[in-house]
């Protein structure tokens, strides 16, 4: 059986969430957890429906469920996941995130800088003001997600302005797995996804125009 546990591929993921009324259920159990007929009702669904929607929620990981005093049968979701899809006229691709470490210092990421220390208190107000601070945390960083893709998107534009003489969106993928770097041909072919042979010809053809240069190493950026 496939769980979140055993890191669940982000496609199946985006298949299965693309169900009006599984995303309708998970959003009833991120406000409480709820039985058959409770979900039924909320969904406007028969209970058969529902007992098949979740048998396939619970088979990915997303939900499990746990027997109240009354025999009676709740469902909840499992543990956090985020499952981001990128659109661009340069990429197309999904990924599953899941919750880090605890251990996860933010404070030393290279291009990133937050506060994360918080007070040890826990009394409510602090634990109240906690959740507000992280949900203010939580908008910037997807503001900050939203620059970063489109200026990923201007980036590619202008290097594709230049690489459309040259092989296209390959050329693009190419440069920039060598950013930085050198880079051995099958290492480039692992990350851009093509064959070997394909890659050495685009490299052959960069490096007549002095955009890149063969090393002991492998290939890198002339400049």
């Amino acid at each position: 059986m496939t769980n979140l546990r055993s890191r669940m591929d982000s496609g199946a993921l985006l298949d299965l969430l693309g169900n009006e009324n599984r995303r309708r259920i998970l959003r009833l159990l991120a406000r409480k957890p709820s039985y058959v007929t409770e979900i039924s009702e909320y969904i406007g669904v028969s209970p058969k429906a529902v007992i098949d929607h979740l048998r396939r929620l619970e088979e990915a990981g997303l939900v499990e469920s746990h027997v109240d005093e009354k025999r009676r049968k709740y469902f909840h979701i499992a543990q956090n996941l985020r499952l981001e899809v990128r659109v661009s006229p340069y990429d197309f691709g999904t990924k599953s995130a899941y919750p880090a470490s605890a251990d996860l210092d933010l404070g030393n990421c290279s291009h990133l800088r937050v506060r994360t220390a918080f007070d040890g208190e826990q009394g409510v107000a602090d634990l109240a003001a906690r959740l507000d601070e992280l949900r203010d945390l939580e908008r910037e960083l997807s503001m900050a997600q939203r620059w970063v893709q489109g200026r990923l998107t201007e980036v590619q534009s202008e290097l594709t302005t230049y690489a459309e003489e040259n092989g296209g969106h390959l050329t693009t993928d190419i440069l920039s797995a060598l950013a930085g770097e050198n880079r051995s041909i099958d290492g480039i072919a692992r990350e851009v996804e093509v064959p070997e042979s394909l890659v050495e010809r685009v490299l052959e053809d960069l490096s007549e125009s002095d955009v890149v240069d063969r090393t002991d190493d492998g290939w890198t950026i002339t400049g």
